[in-house]
């Protein structure tokens, strides 16, 4: 089975940047870009295959029709027709609002599908870039709540400044904030619940506040204090690293600069490639053939037995 990509679904935000369309090297002028949504199963965000014989399809109706060829067999009866990882490049211009996702048994008892865990693996950013990610002090649900009250919660939490490689894994329940000039890629579970919790008193365009989640949060946050939030890996030349490992999705990154092949003749799921620099030739067998630059990703669909690449290029490997 071929090689697919898909149409990127840009959102336009007031805190969008600059970033996307250059990287991604798109032909359009559209400004304050905050998201590339890359593969999306999202309901009615779904992505659209860009090329080959699925052409025009959404993602969504691709799984419905090729299911455990394009998935997985276990992927398949665990999610259905939806396809289960949302992947996106965000650009933040300006500070995100501080907030929290739900785990999936908290989502579920608040009738919704799933909750969100996420990671976030940290791209060419401005020289002053930083997020906030956890706790760094024990807090109650009450004493979170006179925080965002009296505007004293980002006290509460850590502050990292951020550089190209740095890692974040973030389950569900932990507090976070993308900071301004942080450029990133983020693989998350496909879903799109977000309970805000603080905005920095910001106006939206018709100059009102935003609407913040705070009870909804306070059920939510993981109020467990750790030492450090941050991924620490050792990144080496021409093989995969791991850098998450949970039960909705496993990560790499490689950089290479000499071919390989790899090898998922062992693996049932489909497999998503972000690239991040550079550019590269795939061949996955009976004339499937496509280029890989960097801004793009692609999807292998579970059938597929190896990959060999070609080039010069780091990239992010993430399955099932």
């Amino acid at each position: 089975m071929e090689i697919i990509k898909f149409r990127p679904i840009l959102k336009q935000v007031l805190w969008g940047g600059n970033k996307i369309i250059p990287f991604k090297q798109l032909d359009t002028k559209m400004e304050q870009v905050g998201e590339s949504w890359e593969i999306s199963g999202v309901k009615d965000h779904e992505s659209i295959v860009s090329n080959g014989q699925y052409k025009g399809m959404k993602i969504n109706e691709l799984v419905e029709l090729l299911k455990a060829n394009l998935v997985g067999k276990d992927n398949y009866e665990r999610f259905g027709n939806e396809f289960p990882l949302l992947i996106k490049f965000i650009d933040a211009r300006q500070q995100l609002s501080i907030q929290v996702h739900p785990t999936d048994e908290q989502a579920q008892e608040k009738g919704l599908s799933r909750g969100k865990t996420e990671m976030w693996y940290i791209m060419k950013s401005d020289e002053n870039a930083s997020l906030l990610c956890g706790l760094k002090q024990e807090i109650t649900p009450e004493e979170y709540k006179k925080k965002v009250e009296n505007d004293t919660i980002i006290d509460a939490l850590c502050q990292y400044n951020v550089k190209e490689g740095d890692v974040f894994f973030l389950p569900g329940g932990r507090i976070h904030s993308i900071g301004a000039g942080t450029f990133l890629a983020e693989i998350q579970e496909t879903s799109d619940v977000t309970y805000r919790i603080y905005d920095f008193k910001r106006k939206d365009k018709d100059g009102k506040y935003r609407q913040l989640h705070t009870e909804k949060a306070a059920e939510c946050i993981d109020y467990h204090v750790e030492k450090d939030y941050k991924t620490h890996y050792i990144p080496k030349k021409n093989e995969g690293v791991e850098i998450a490992n949970c039960a909705y999705f496993t990560t790499s990154v490689y950089e290479l600069d000499e071919p390989m092949v790899l090898d998922y003749s062992e693996l049932d799921s489909f497999v998503v490639l972000m690239a991040l620099e550079g550019a590269a030739i795939m061949n996955s067998g009976e004339g499937n053939q496509t280029t890989l630059n960097a801004g793009e990703t692609v999807l292998l669909p579970a059938t597929t037995q190896t990959v060999k690449i070609e080039g010069n290029i780091k990239f992010l490997e993430t399955f099932v």
